[in-house]
C-alpha cells in the first residue's frame, strides 16, 4: 500500500502539471472545450486517488473545486478574469494540500476555507451540493459498496428505456476514477435501477488483488439519448466495457476474460478475514507466491492486445541514477587511463589493443549520452512554480502582473533545475517588486499597458544553458543605485562607474533599493544569494537594464555538471581544460596577425576581421607579459553574446571527455575556474570557464576580486 501511495503523489505531480497547462491555456484565450476538460479531468483523478487513500481534506477541497470546473464545463458559468484567478489560486492550494498529505503535515485550514468560500460565491446561493468525504470512496481496485439507496425507482412506461452493462476495467481504479460516482452521475439523468453482478466473483482464495471482477447492470428511464450516457462515461472511455442498449433489446454481457486460472499467483492473507466483496479499513498484507511456470495472466494478455497504447514509464529513485552517474564517470576517467597506458607502450594505431579501445571509448560515449539523458529534464516544472511566485507577489504588492515563458521544452540537467528554483524566485520576486512601476497609472502615463509583463526564457546556446529573466518596467535607476551605494560605503565616494558597472553593484552583499521591510524585498538578502548560488553551480549571471524600458537579468549555466567534452591544454607548464564546444578553431600566429590598439590591448585578423587577443597565462597570473605573440597557439572562442575572442596557450595535448568534480567552498573561487578534472595519470587539471576569464581579465572590474597568484591556482 505505501508504494501505491507514493505511486500517487508522483501521479498527482504530473496531473498538477496539466492543470497548470488548461488553466494558462484559458488565461490566454483558449476557446476550445477540451481545454476545460483536460482541467476538469486533472482535479478529478486527484480527488479520486485521494478519497482511495482516506485524505479527506484533499477530497473535499477538490470535490469542490471540481464542481465550479464541471458547471463551466458545461457553459453554466463563464471563466472570467476574476474566476481564473480563483482557479489559478485553487489550483495553487490543491498543489499545497498534495504536498502536505504526503509529507503528513498540519492542513492550512483558514487559506483552504477562503478559497471554499470563493467557490462558493462563483457557484451562487442557489447552487447546493452534498458535502463529499473520503469516506464516500474504497480504495483502489477494491469494489464499491453494492447498497446503492434511492435508486430503484419503477421507469414510466412512456419514457424512453436503456438497458446499460458497465464493466470497469484495471486500469478504471489505477487512474483513480469510482464507480460509484460515475453510477450517481448516471442516476442523475433520470431514473435508475442498478444491480451489481457478482457472478465472476471467485473464491477468496483465489483473488487477483488488481482484478476487478464486479459488472453493474443499470435499466436507466429517462428521456435522453444514448450519446448523452455515453457522455457521463466519457472520462473512462478505454478504461471500461461499456454497452448501452434501448429497453426490449438483449443486453448483450460482456465475456469474461479475468478467469483464475490454475497458473494465477496464489495469494496469502495474513490478516482478519472480511465478509467478501467488502474490504475493511484494517491493513492486509498480502504476499505473492508465483508459481513455477505460471502463464500469462489475463492483465497480461489483456496489455499485449493493446500495446499500440502509449508508452510505458518507468519510475526511478533519483538516487539510484545518481549512483549510475557517478560510475559512469569512473568509467570515463578508466577509459582515459586505459587510452594513455596504451599510447605509453607504443603499440600500433591498428593493433587489436588499439582498435579495441576504440570499441570501447564508443561505447562509454553512448552510455554517457544516454545516462545525460535520462538526467535531463525540461524546465517546464520549475517555470511553472514561477507562475505562482508571480501571482502571490503581484497581490502582495497591488499591481497585475501576467508571466510569459519561452522555451518550457528546453532541457536541463535535473541537479540544475532543482537548485535554480531559489535563485529564479528571488529574481521573480525583485522584477515584481523592483522592475515594474509601482501604479497602472505610472505605466499608463508612460505609455505602457496597465498589466506589467516578466518574461522567463530559456535556450541553448554555446553549449550552455541560458535562463533569462525579464521585465517591461521603468529599468535601473542608476543614480540612485550609485547614491544607496555610496550611502553604505559600498564603494568609494569619488568612485566614476560606468553603466555596466552601476548595475553590478545590486549583486553586493546588502544592497538594496527598498525604502522599507517587505514580506518581498527591503532586508538587504537577494542578488547577492543570486549570484552566489549561480557561481556554485558554475554559472554566472548578467545584467542589462535601458532606462524606460524593462531590466534583463541572464543566468549562463553548463548542460551538465557530470561529464563533458574538453580540450586539454598546457599554459605555463600547467594542464588546464577548456569545454570543447566553444573552440571554434585554432590558429598559429604570424608576425603580421596581431596588431596593438594600446598598450596592453591586442587584437588578431581572423579572415579580415579582427578578434581581441588575450594571453591566458597571463589573465591566469602564471606569468608576465610575452614581448612578441609571433609563432604562438591561439584558440578562436565562441562567447555567448555572439562575439569571438582568441586565447594565446602553449600547446594543446588532447580532446577528451572529462569528468567534472566540482570545488567546495574551502577552495579559493576565482573568477574562470569552473570546476576540476582528473586524467588519464592521475593528475587534476582545473576547469576553464572561457568567457568568466575574458570577462575578470577587463579593465576597473570591481565586482571580482583580485586576480590570484599561481599558489591559489595551482590548488
Amino acid at each position: 500500500m505505501a508504494e501505491i501511495r507514493a505511486s500517487f503523489f508522483i501521479e498527482c505531480e504530473e496531473l498538477l502539471e496539466a492543470l497548470q497547462d488548461g488553466l494558462q491555456e484559458l488565461a490566454d484565450g483558449s476557446e476550445d472545450a477540451e481545454t476545460i476538460n483536460v482541467v476538469f479531468r486533472a482535479v478529478h483523478s486527484i480527488k479520486g486517488g485521494a478519497g482511495a487513500f482516506g485524505l479527506e481534506p484533499l477530497v473535499r477541497f477538490a470535490h469542490r473545486y471540481e464542481t465550479v470546473l464541471d458547471e463551466v464545463r458545461n457553459h453554466r458559468l463563464t471563466a472570467t478574469s476574476d474566476a481564473q484567478k480563483v482557479f489559478f489560486q485553487c489550483a495553487d492550494h490543491l498543489s499545497d494540500l498534495v504536498r502536505i498529505c504526503r509529507d503528513d503535515q498540519p492542513i492550512p485550514v483558514a487559506e483552504g476555507e477562503a478559497l471554499l468560500t470563493a467557490l462558493n460565491a462563483l457557484l451562487g446561493d442557489e447552487h447546493e451540493e452534498e458535502e463529499v468525504t473520503a469516506e464516500d470512496f474504497q480504495p483502489l481496485g477494491v469494489a464499491l459498496s453494492l447498497d446503492l439507496p434511492d435508486l430503484d425507482i419503477e421507469a414510466e412506461p412512456e419514457t424512453p428505456c436503456f438497458d446499460i452493462v458497465f464493466r470497469p476495467g484495471q486500469d478504471l481504479f489505477a487512474t483513480g476514477n469510482e464507480p460509484q460516482m460515475l453510477l450517481r452521475n448516471l442516476a442523475a439523468l433520470g431514473e435508475a435501477e442498478i444491480t451489481c453482478d457478482l457472478s465472476t466473483l471467485p473464491p477468496l482464495d483465489q483473488l487477483a488483488p488488481e482484478t476487478p471482477y464486479f459488472q453493474w447492470n443499470i435499466r436507466l428511464t429517462a428521456d435522453i439519448s444514448e450519446a448523452e450516457i455515453r457522455e457521463v462515461f466519457e472520462f473512462v472511455e478505454g478504461l471500461c466495457e461499456l454497452e448501452v442498449t434501448a429497453s426490449g433489446v438483449d443486453v448483450p454481457v460482456p465475456e469474461i476474460v479475468d478467469e483464475p486460472p490454475a497458473s494465477e499467483p496464489e495469494i496469502i492473507v495474513e490478516a482478519p478475514i472480511v465478509a467478501a466483496p467488502v474490504v475493511e479499513d484494517a491493513p492486509v498484507e498480502l504476499k505473492v507466491i508465483e508459481p513455477e511456470a505460471a502463464a500469462p495472466s489475463a492483465s497480461a494478455a489483456g496489455a499485449q492486445k493493446n500495446n499500440a497504447g502509449p508508452k510505458s514509464v518507468v519510475r526511478v529513485d533519483l538516487e539510484r541514477i545518481e549512483r549510475m552517474v557517478n560510475l559512469v564517470g569512473e568509467l570515463v576517467i578508466n577509459q582515459a587511463m586505459l587510452a594513455q597506458s596504451l599510447d605509453q607502450a607504443g603499440l600500433s594505431p591498428h593493433s587489436d589493443a588499439m582498435n579495441g579501445l576504440e570499441e570501447f571509448q564508443r561505447l562509454t560515449r553512448d552510455i554517457q549520452d544516454s545516462v545525460m539523458m535520462i538526467r535531463a529534464q525540461p524546465v517546464k516544472s520549475l517555470f511553472q512554480r514561477m507562475s505562482r511566485i508571480v501571482r502571490e507577489s503581484s497581490a502582495a504588492v497591488g499591481k497585475d502582473v501576467r508571466l510569459l515563458t519561452e522555451g518550457e521544452g528546453t532541457e536541463v540537467d535535473k541537479t540544475v533545475i532543482e537548485r535554480l528554483s531559489d535563485p529564479l524566485t528571488h529574481m521573480i520576486r525583485n522584477a515584481v517588486d523592483h522592475g515594474l512601476e509601482k501604479t497602472a497609472a505610472d505605466r499608463e502615463a508612460a505609455g505602457k499597458s496597465g498589466t506589467g509583463e516578466v518574461r522567463l526564457t530559456a535556450a541553448h546556446r554555446s553549449g550552455r544553458v541560458i535562463i533569462e529573466v525579464s521585465d517591461d518596467g521603468a529599468g535601473i535607476d542608476r543614480p540612485r543605485v550609485l547614491s544607496i551605494a555610496k550611502s553604505k560605503n559600498l564603494i568609494p565616494q569619488d568612485a566614476n562607474l560606468s553603466d555596466s558597472e552601476i548595475d553590478n553593484l545590486l549583486f553586493l552583499p546588502g544592497f538594496s533599493t527598498a525604502s522599507q521591510v517587505s514580506d518581498l524585498s527591503g532586508r538587504g538578502v537577494g542578488m547577492d544569494v543570486v549570484r552566489t548560488s549561480i557561481q556554485q553551480l558554475g554559472g554566472r549571471i548578467t545584467i542589462t537594464s535601458e532606462r524606460g524600458k524593462g531590466t534583463t537579468f541572464s543566468i549562463s549555466l553548463p548542460l551538465t555538471l557530470a561529464v563533458l567534452d574538453g580540450m586539454v591544454i598546457n599554459v605555463a607548464d600547467e594542464t588546464l581544460v577548456l569545454p570543447l564546444n566553444v573552440v571554434v578553431e585554432t590558429l598559429s600566429l604570424g608576425a603580421n596577425d596581431v596588431q596593438m590598439l594600446r598598450p596592453g590591448e591586442f587584437v588578431v585578423r581572423v579572415r579580415g576581421g579582427f578578434v581581441p587577443l588575450y594571453d591566458l597565462g597571463v589573465m591566469l597570473g602564471y606569468r608576465s607579459p610575452r614581448e612578441t605573440h609571433e609563432g604562438s597557439i591561439v584558440l578562436l572562442i565562441s562567447l555567448e553574446d555572439g562575439n569571438r575572442a582568441a586565447l594565446v596557450i602553449d600547446g594543446i595535448q588532447d580532446q577528451r571527455q572529462v569528468v567534472i568534480k566540482g570545488l567546495d567552498d574551502s577552495f579559493y573561487r576565482a573568477p574562470g575556474i569552473a570546476a576540476a578534472t582528473i586524467l588519464g595519470d592521475g593528475q587534476i587539471a582545473l576547469i576553464l570557464d572561457p568567457t568568466d576569464v575574458i570577462a575578470a581579465a577587463t579593465p576597473n572590474r570591481i565586482m571580482d576580486k583580485p586576480m590570484p597568484e599561481r599558489k591559489v591556482a595551482n590548488e
